[in-house]
């Protein structure tokens, strides 16, 4: 079953009619455009990881044989604790070749890192030319729980919306498709996957004390969601807000957004860069 409507308008923080949304905006039961359940869901993931394969498989193509003009993607995931971000990286991202996927979870910063711009440790992991690079949390953070935990001042975090804009068109402007998701799990949602983690002994390593104390400042981290997309939501990096209350509709959305970065390449197999009559000639007298 394939979704009822473009995925990319459904879900972008900025409607067609210039209208802003943020996270209140959005119901996190919602499955917008798609109409089959969970069964369905789970079908068109698999059937549509064959043509999300085959798009990375001509994006790497191009990169490797020097054509494409340098393009790339980046995939960045944010979301709350338990929002789902793991599942996309296995289901989603799990479908395309390694060897030309880059992914990096963005922790805590190291102190080496706390000692360079916040953006120091991103550049890192940008893709190549015909990579997709996948970024598990992102430079957002730096403008998500600083504001929240107050670790970084406002003024100082205002000025790092205008470095994230401007590094955002920087990669733009090299040839960088930009992704930018906002998983969007509900409260009880979230205290419900904590609930499993503890009383699942196979989940215990994915719980984390710290996850309960985050959840204390709910309605903060909302309103900072709501601020980052509306001050870096641009047509060249755009934002989406995917519900994810429902696991396997998320991993939908978040391919079929993936897949629509790729196809906006509108990328050829490259040709061959030899005389493939003489080389069929060789291989036959080989």
């Amino acid at each position: 079953m394939d979704f009822a409507g473009n995925p990319r308008e459904l879900l972008r923080a900025r409607t067609h009619d210039g209208v802003q949304r943020g996270p209140a905006d959005v119901d996190p039961e919602s499955k917008p455009g798609y109409l089959g359940a969970k069964a369905q869901g789970e079908q068109t993931l698999a059937i549509r990881s064959r043509r999300l394969s085959q798009l990375q498989e001509l994006l790497y193509a191009n990169g490797m044989s020097g054509n494409g003009d340098g393009r790339s993607v980046l995939l960045v995931i944010q979301g709350m604790d338990t929002s789902g971000k793991g599942g996309i990286m296995r289901n989603v991202v799990g479908a395309m070749d390694p060897q030309g996927v880059r992914a990096a979870a963005f922790k805590a910063p190291t102190d080496q890192e706390r000692k360079h711009h916040f953006l120091w440790r991103v550049r890192k992991h940008l893709p190549p030319r015909g990579f997709v690079s996948v970024f598990d949390r992102s430079h957002y953070e730096d403008v998500l729980i600083h504001r929240v935990r107050e670790l970084t001042a406002l003024p100082e975090i205002a000025q790092r919306y205008g470095e994230i804009r401007a590094f955002e068109q920087e990669l733009a402007d090299q040839g960088t498709v930009i992704v930018k998701v906002m998983l969007h799990v509900s409260r009880d949602e979230q205290q419900d996957r904590l609930a499993e983690r503890l009383d699942r002994p196979d989940k215990f390593w994915k719980y984390h004390p710290g996850d309960v104390d985050e959840r204390a400042f709910w309605d903060e981290y909302m309103e900072a969601y709501r601020i980052a997309i509306a001050e870096t939501d641009a047509d060249h990096a755009p934002w989406f807000i995917v519900p994810a209350n429902h696991k396997w509709y998320s991993r939908i959305a978040v391919q079929e957004l993936l897949i629509g970065a790729l196809e906006s390449l509108d990328l050829q197999w490259p040709a061959a860069d030899f005389d493939v009559t003489e080389e069929k000639r060789r291989l036959a007298e080989s």
